[in-house]
């Protein structure tokens, strides 16, 4: 298996999401890891197959070659596709004795979910038929299909099987999954706003791919300044959603909601 099988300056964003909410609904660390991990195993994989020629064609990633530039592609491909079952794998055997089964089948069900037809792999689908596109063609709508499917869906799912794991009620699972579409939603708006504003140097990634590929980007669909309000306006929907849990616990949620919003990278 290829050493580059994870990304250096991992992001923890996913990881952090899925522990804070169980822990937020009553739930503690050791309970939410092996659901975390496998929320990162699946984030690896994802960037690694998001990376390949046959999609968005990345060659720098986080500051170094990406998978595919030194291994190629077959490689990339299967380096991929491992940690897609091992993260079920280790999510299960690692949790077996710490919850029960039914909260663990709900969770299986919303990280599968997550990944397929219904999330990332649908947004993904629909990204790519969407490039070159006029941006009137493609439409406000649409665009917030591509993403809330192929961004938001796993920051989503880390959110809400974090609750999941940890024992939460229906009415805060709910809150917690609205919070975490504002956040994703949030997360891409940022991104293709940095896209367009920052270097490759501060990015750590090809700056400008977006132009290249011929996306439609929310910076280009409605300009960057109403996208700078847009991510205003989710990062308070996002916060809104918090109130009514305990504020101390929630904190971790909100900075991460404020970081989202404010990072540079």
């Amino acid at each position: 298996m290829p050493t580059w099988f994870s990304p250096s300056r991992r992001d923890p964003t996913r990881s952090l999401l899925c522990i804070a909410a169980c822990e937020l609904v009553g739930g503690d660390e050791a309970t939410a890891m092996s659901a975390a991990c496998a929320v990162e195993m699946i984030h690896t994989s994802s960037l690694i197959h998001d990376d390949l020629p046959c999609m968005d064609n990345v060659d720098l990633r986080r500051g170094k070659p990406t998978n595919h530039k030194v291994f190629g592609e077959a490689m990339a491909v299967l380096a991929g596709d491992a940690p897609l079952s091992l993260a079920f794998e280790h999510m299960t055997v690692m949790s077996s004795g710490l919850i029960t089964p039914e909260r663990m089948i709900h969770a299986v069900i919303q990280l599968a979910m997550a990944i397929g037809t219904k999330g990332l792999v649908a947004g993904q689908v629909v990204d790519l038929r969407s490039q070159g596109l006029n941006p009137d063609d493609v439409g406000l709508d649409r665009l917030e299909f591509i993403h809330l499917d192929k961004t938001a869906a796993l920051l989503e799912a880390a959110t809400v099987i974090g609750a999941i794991m940890g024992g939460g009620t229906q009415e805060e699972i709910d809150k917690l999954r609205k919070y975490a579409r504002c956040i994703g939603l949030l997360f891409q708006v940022v991104d293709d706003i940095l896209d367009v504003t920052k270097s490759s140097e501060e990015l750590g990634k090809n700056a400008g791919q977006d132009v290249i590929t011929g996306k439609v980007t929310y910076p280009r669909l409605i300009g960057l300044e109403k996208s700078r309000e847009l991510a205003e306006k989710l990062s308070r929907e996002a916060e809104e959603q918090l109130i009514g849990f305990d504020s101390d616990k929630a904190a971790p949620l909100v900075a991460l909601a404020s970081y989202i919003a404010c990072r540079n990278n």
